[in-house]
């Protein structure tokens, strides 16, 4: 769905973007995770065809991004981080206008504006919308001309809890449908989550890219760490690997003495921060 080749782009003399590699398959979720100014967001304006001032190549179904035609759109869905609508409009007015800019059929507003909450709130203008309604609201939006890719870009920032749990369910919704979703993010949770492959960019350069799991099976072993009672409160941790030789905790577990008990393993953000020495902003 998406070659990206020996690409390089710079606002400067600098390079911002140095020589970058990679493929994103059909119906696979892809996430490109850095901290900000990490390249994120260019990259993204770079495969929707915002930005042709590129070296190298970006094919997306086939088609150079900066080669594009006006049908180029038919076919991809782009939620930026800050909503695009018209504040003026009703939230269903901006979904029809929106629709009218497609050729192709587009999905029901009803049903979109129910998906994310909003059926209620559908005739009331945006700029009455609360930061969560708006980006619910934009996210409905990309979605209209049903699209083969998405391209989303924070699709949970500022989103409390819930909300953030229904924007993430309708994601692997998208992904059920055989949509290819390419995702920028800093939360390294929702890219455990979501993504089927991740890449880390630092500087403009990818340092790693994999499934979640693989990068986080490559770091380190898996811990237990167990509590119980000795006097005090006491707590002993180790690997997963050796528990059969941790006479210890056999001892405890035999005799119903352990108060608590957990594995843990690297999280996302730990091996991003192992791998590029750099912490996610």
């Amino acid at each position: 769905m998406l070659t990206v080749t020996d690409l390089s782009f710079s606002y400067t003399k600098k390079p911002f973007i140095n020589n970058m590699n990679f493929q994103v398959q059909k119906g696979e979720i892809f996430g490109f995770l850095g901290p900000s100014g990490a390249g994120k967001t260019t990259l993204q304006k770079i495969l929707t065809g915002l930005n042709a001032s590129y070296e190298g190549s970006a094919l997306l179904n086939g088609v150079e991004c900066k080669n594009h035609d006006s049908s180029f759109y038919e076919n991809i869905g782009v939620d930026f981080e800050y909503p695009t609508l018209y504040e003026k409009l009703t939230a269903r007015e901006n979904l029809n206008f929106f629709s009218s800019l497609y050729s192709k059929k587009t999905r029901n507003v009803t049903s979109l504006l129910e998906s994310v909450d909003l059926e209620q709130n559908g005739d009331k203008k945006v700029s009455e919308f609360s930061k969560g309604m708006r980006s619910r609201l934009n996210f409905i939006k990309a979605l209209l001309h049903d699209p083969e890719i998405l391209f989303l870009d924070e699709p949970t920032s500022g989103l409390d809890p819930t909300n953030s749990r229904m924007m993430k369910d309708l994601i692997l919704s998208e992904k059920q449908k055989g949509k290819t979703i390419f995702l920028t993010t800093h939360n390294m949770l929702d890219a455990t989550e979501l993504c089927d492959k991740v890449a880390f960019i630092v500087d403009g350069a990818i340092k790693a890219l994999d499934s979640p799991r693989n990068l986080i099976m490559s770091r380190g072993a898996s811990t237990v760490k167990y509590t119980f009672l000795d006097g005090n409160e006491q707590t002993r941790e180790c690997f997963l690997a050796e528990t059969s030789n941790e006479e210890l905790l056999l001892k405890l577990l035999k005799n119903n003495h352990i108060k608590s008990i957990h594995s843990s393993e690297p999280t996302l953000n730990d091996i991003f921060i192992d791998m590029t020495g750099r912490t996610l902003k």
